[in-house]
């Protein structure tokens, strides 16, 4: 009967190693993965946006971000979607104002609270599935670029001499 007892505990000790070994792996994995998951979650929110929700926010972002069309004198759009609840999202607003400062004339920035309903369609549109996400629109509006956490403002700001300044 001891012996049943100690393969018992044995059994359980291995157990709960595998159990710590798979938990350790999957969470390598989610990092290694994470730019792949990010892509597939965005593109599968894309595809559930209803046509509707496309249309409308497509028209949406033509006439206030088209900048060839409207007429403002912009050369890039800064869409910041984020909450105001998490950390990233808080260090992004200092990136967004100094974008604001260095270049008042050529970027628009715009910060989207997607915890608010107005802007649900919006994340929706662009396949927001990870905050803080930073997506950059040329001047016809189109997307150039997007990044998925902090990003610098240095960094930012090569984004933005890639575009068109």
């Amino acid at each position: 009967m001891n012996s049943s007892n100690n393969n018992t505990f044995r059994f359980k000790q291995i157990l709960n190693i595998t159990f710590i070994v798979l938990a350790v792996l999957f969470f390598v994995l989610l990092i290694v993965f994470r730019g792949s998951m990010n892509s597939f979650v965005s593109k599968k929110m894309k595809e559930q946006a209803g046509i509707g929700i496309k249309k409308s926010i497509a028209q949406i972002v033509d006439s206030a971000f088209n900048y060839q069309k409207n007429g403002e004198g912009f050369a890039t759009t800064f869409l910041e979607f984020g909450a105001k609840g998490c950390i990233s999202c808080r260090k992004m607003e200092v990136v967004m104002k100094e974008v604001k400062e260095n270049y008042p004339q050529k970027v628009n920035v715009k910060f989207l609270n997607i915890l608010l309903p107005e802007n649900q369609d919006m994340m929706k549109y662009f396949g927001i599935a990870a905050i803080p996400t930073q997506v950059l629109l040329n001047a016809s509006g189109k997307e150039v670029f997007r990044h998925t956490g902090y990003f610098s403002f240095d960094d930012l700001n090569k984004e933005f001499q890639k575009i068109s300044f």
